[in-house]
């Protein structure tokens, strides 16, 4: 049926409901009708014997249409005139003994609510059959409509059926919702796939019709859209809303769109619930498609905790006993609250005041004088960011850390702080994790209210690896502080102030953070030998920091080369020249800085960064507990106590087992380092790099490249990123078997990484010792020029002005553009897939085995795999698993399986030229190679669960290939031709 505005559109209109007709009932044939003005479709059920008796059983109000099919029934007509009612009641029973019908049967009438007619009616058709919304009467009066049809066909009266007009009542209200496979967020079309999971209504006053619905079934575009047919009755007809409503939110359908949401906003509609409907009610009212649809979170993680089941990404499962179970004892701990999820915020015992509460009372320059006062050695937990990245490929999820970081708040209150962000985090949480950093830090400050929160900041780069506009780098800092971020460490990776400053500025801004500006440290001070990296130009650097603001001043020993004495010159020198606190970092490659440690406190240091000592060690940190017994009962004694240092080591080596695949495979110290001087965050990760490569036999090679590369270029400061520029031109040259000689005389013979041509032309800054010539510009000969620092669009302005949500979007899609595309495309398959167990996200589940999916506080479902099948043609292998004891069939392509099956050729959505299927149906292409199209012309027409769409061209032009020939069946995405 289509409703004609004016005489010029009727032939398209006309010609699109044929076709319709044809398709769905094999006659083409149409009639015209006179259209009638805001109407409501009124139809009246009648039974008839073969005697001549009829009777009716009241009214059905069929107003809610979309489309002209009907979307909700209600009996009886609300707000219907008594007299309108009577009069319908007796022109359907005239009609219906007029013409000697015998059976169910129903009149449908229009009533005209506007304009001069409004109040008259009239007739439509008959329908000589029962009808699908039928359940509604049957509900009102009673009768059993199916049961009274058949016995009247076989002869029965309405006598022998106990059935008469006078003895007929109307009982309470009913309304019935067709519950469809149309999704009304995608303009209603019809979706096709399997149901993965059903779950229905019941329970007073609840009916469901169809039971054709179970989980595994395949909705195909060739059938009607319908899926069950819910009726609710009621004492009244607000009663028969309200139980509606709660039916519909009870319903659970995975694996297709529904029309449930839209029709839960339809009972939530004010008018609709006054009982004024008509026909046009869903065209007068768009918003009731704006729905919120189900985040399915469920059926999303469990479609990944499948696929990680089948494909096994990081090998066998590693199992054993839940890390919590060897966290030390605290208030509100797991022994406590078993069911606490470490997602479910704070527990209600707060921790002893620390550190942070020095910092808000007393702000940045006091806290950064109280620390220059202390005289106990003042310590920094890096477990939560280098040690993990470090050792583990910064992999550690923020499950782990959320477990592990209420523990460290009760039993180690006296930390100065712990490093929990910035650095690769960031980037790894999007990349790798499919986490959100800004939630991790949130949820880190909630769980650590008593501890400052530290980051490592790379200057202008922030978190990134080049160098943003100073709005992103404002705005970065500011969003970061207010999100959790006490101590910003900040560095540059050639050592250039310039490009610290603006960090600094942006940290006094805040007004409540603290500026801890970084010396990186590299070389030997203490060598005679040494011209570049002297004392004197780290106490220049120093200078530089204090004239531009630092609040602390910080060494940052990245590959462990600070040696103990050289430590103690550099500290004292420090400490006579500035009164600002000194805080060191370094790492334990060596295995002997915590000599390096002690002798820096024995001159004065006033904090110190170390780890857990079962993530401690080589590439990591020295172990907390080794620095805490060293000067117990001294004059630096730490305050922190030996066993509380101690006590959260079992956590972490059972945190440690489950992380085993990214181990960094440095297993003992190496004294190597002092010559190739590869910083400890780097050495894991180029291993990593190397096996992927195929070099992991000659890694020994590697890392003497490495000490060659880094001759080359000048003998640069190395750390991120200016070490992943040495670290690419080592495994350049060992996988090109180039000597290290011939490439520095004759660099543009050779294929450069890109990095380091990038580094060449400037982009990181100017090397402290200036460029290495003539081998720089030898290496640039006839190479891409220095790439522009990024622009900001206006809209970018905007949204970096906007605190919060906006603003940390944005600062995502700038930092790292291709992992928060990767990041949100697999929240939109996977859901927020942080919430699952760390073994289950990296080993998938296990046959027979309940796995806990806490999806928020107090909502926990529980998944069991039951078996897995063979894979099909396609690679696809059916997963059988129960979740909250029901069962459910997943799909998954098994990624080790050779598909034998022919795939369709899919569009490319960034082609305008390409013209794609836009749902699952029957498409007829009207055009042929060679026809000159203009862009929104129909170019084909698609048919499916009796509802036909046109197809436009986006682009004009001519039509260069057709994929398809005739009336073909297709999937949603499927090329269908092409516009050049």
């Amino acid at each position: 049926m289509r409703r004609v505005e004016t005489a010029a559109d009727l032939p398209d209109a006309l010609n699109a409901a044929m076709r319709e007709a044809e398709t769905a009932f094999g006659d083409a044939t149409m009639f015209l009708e006179q259209a009638v003005l805001r109407p409501r479709h009124i139809e009246v059920q009648v039974l008839a014997d073969s005697t001549g008796e009829t009777v009716h059983l009241f009214e059905r109000d069929c107003s809610m249409q979309r489309r002209h099919q009907k979307v909700i029934e209600i009996a009886p007509a609300p707000n219907l005139d008594d007299s309108i009612r009577q009069a319908l009641y007796d022109d359907a029973v005239k009609f219906a003994r007029a013409m000697d019908y015998v059976n169910a049967g129903t009149v449908e009438f229009l009533v005209d609510t506007a304009g001069e007619r409004a109040g008259q009616h009239v007739f439509i058709e008959m329908n000589p059959r029962i009808q699908v919304e039928h359940t509604v009467t049957e509900e009102i009066t009673d009768v059993d409509l199916v049961a009274s049809q058949l016995r009247i066909a076989a002869g029965h009266s309405l006598q022998e059926l106990g059935i008469h007009q006078e003895d007929l009542r109307i009982r309470g209200a009913a309304m019935q919702c067709r519950i469809t496979t149309e999704d009304p967020s995608n303009g209603f079309r019809p979706d096709t796939g399997t149901i993965t999971a059903y779950r229905s209504a019941g329970g007073s006053g609840v009916r469901l019709d169809g039971g054709t619905i179970y989980t595994g079934a395949e909705i195909s575009p060739h059938f009607d859209s319908m899926l069950v047919k819910l009726s609710c009755r009621g004492r009244d007809y607000p009663t028969a809303v309200r139980r509606t409503r709660r039916a519909l939110a009870e319903f659970r359908v995975r694996g297709v769109a529904t029309n449930i949401p839209f029709l839960m906003n339809v009972l939530d509609d004010p008018s609709f619930v006054a009982g004024d409907v008509a026909t046009d009610f869903i065209d007068a009212h768009p918003e009731l498609a704006q729905v919120n649809r189900s985040q399915n979170r469920g059926s999303k993680a469990l479609q990944y905790l499948a696929d990680v089941t089948v494909n096994q990404p990081h090998g066998p499962r590693v199992d054993g006993i839940d890390p919590r179970d060897k966290l030390p004892h605290f208030p509100g701990d797991k022994s406590e609250e078993p069911d606490r999820s470490p997602f479910d915020g704070p527990s209600s015992s707060q921790p002893p005041a620390g550190w942070r509460q020095v910092l808000v009372e007393q702000g940045p320059e006091g806290f950064a004088a109280e620390l220059r006062s202390r005289t106990g050695l003042a310590v920094t937990d890096t477990t939560f960011r280098d040690a993990h990245q470090s050792l583990l490929a910064t992999r550690v999820r923020t499950r782990d850390l959320l477990a592990a970081a209420p523990a460290v708040a009760h039993t180690l209150p006296g930390l100065f702080s712990v490093e929990a962000w910035g650095g690769a985090t960031y980037d790894v949480a999007l990349r790798f994790l499919a986490e959100d950093p800004w939630a991790r830090l949130r949820l880190l400050r909630e769980e650590l209210p008593n501890i400052p929160l530290q980051m490592l900041l790379r200057g202008r780069n922030t978190v990134g690896y080049t160098p943003y506009p100073v709005e992103v780098t404002n705005a970065f800092v500011q969003e970061a502080a207010d999100t959790g971020v006490d101590i910003f460490r900040i560095f540059d990776a050639l050592n250039d102030v310039g490009q610290i400053a603006p960090a600094i500025e942006a940290v006094r801004a805040t007004g409540t953070a603290v500026a801890e500006a970084a010396l990186c440290y590299t070389g030997n001070l203490l060598d005679p030998a040494e011209k570049l990296y002297t004392l004197e130009y780290y106490l220049g650097l120093a200078r530089q920091m204090v004239d531009a603001g630092a609040h602390i001043l910080a060494i940052k020993d990245m590959a462990g080369l600070l040696r103990p004495q050289a430590a103690k010159e550099l500290v004292g020198a420090l400490r006579s020249e500035f009164d600002l606190p000194v805080h060191l970092h370094t790492h334990d490659t060596a295995g002997g800085q915590l000599a390096t440690l002690l002798a820096a406190a024995d001159a004065g240091v006033d904090a110190v960064d170390t780890a857990v000592a079962s993530m401690a060690g080589t590439t990591s940190q020295v172990p907390m507990s080794a620095l805490v017994a060293a000067l117990e009962h001294g004059e630096r004694d730490t305050g922190l106590g030996l066993d509380h240092a101690a006590g959260l080591e079992p956590y972490w080596e059972t945190i440690r087992e489950i992380y085993r695949p990214f181990e960094s495979g440095l297993s003992a110290p190496t004294g190597r380092v002092y010559r190739h001087e590869i910083p400890g965050g780097q050495l894991s990760n180029l291993r990593q790099q190397a096996i992927a490569l195929g070099l992991g036999d000659r890694f020994e090679q590697i890392e003497k490249m490495y000490e060659a590369a880094n001759a080359m270029l000048g003998n640069i400061v190395k750390v991120t990123p200016s070490s992943k520029v040495v670290g690419d031109l080592a495994l350049q040259l060992v996988g090109m078997d180039v000597d290290p000689a011939a490439f520095a005389e004759n660099p543009q013979d050779f294929d450069v990484p890109d990095s380091v041509i990038g580094f060449l032309s400037g982009e990181l800054g100017d090397p402290p010792g200036g460029w290495p010539e003539p081998f720089r510009s030898r290496a640039l000969q006839n190479r891409g020029q220095r790439r522009p620092e990024a622009e900001l669009s206006a809209e970018d302005r905007a949204s970096l002005d906007e605190p919060g949500a906006p603003r940390q979007a944005t600062l995502n899609r700038l930092l790292f553009p291709g992992p928060t595309q990767e990041f949100e495309a697999n929240r939109d398959e996977f859901g927020d897939t942080s919430v699952l167990h760390t073994r289950d996200w990296l080993y998938g589940m296990v046959t027979g085995q309940e796995h806990v999916i806490s999806l928020g506080k107090g909502v926990r479902l529980l998944a069991t795999l039951q078996a897995i099948g063979e894979p099909d043609a396609k690679g696809l292998r059916p997963v059988m698993v129960t979740l909250n004891g029901q069962a459910r069939q997943i799909t998954v392509r098994d990624r080790s399986v050779e598909s034998t099956a022919r795939a369709a050729e899919k569009a490319d959505p960034a082609s305008t030229g390409h013209v794609a299927a836009p749902f699952a149906g029957v498409v007829t292409v009207n055009v042929a190679e060679g026809d000159a199209v203009e862009a929104g012309a129909t170019v084909a027409t698609i048919e499916a669960m009796k509802m036909e769409a046109a197809i436009t061209a986006q682009a004009g032009g001519t039509v260069s290939r057709v994929v398809l020939s005739g009336t073909t069946p297709v999937e949603g995405g499927d090329l269908l031709l092409v516009v050049g």
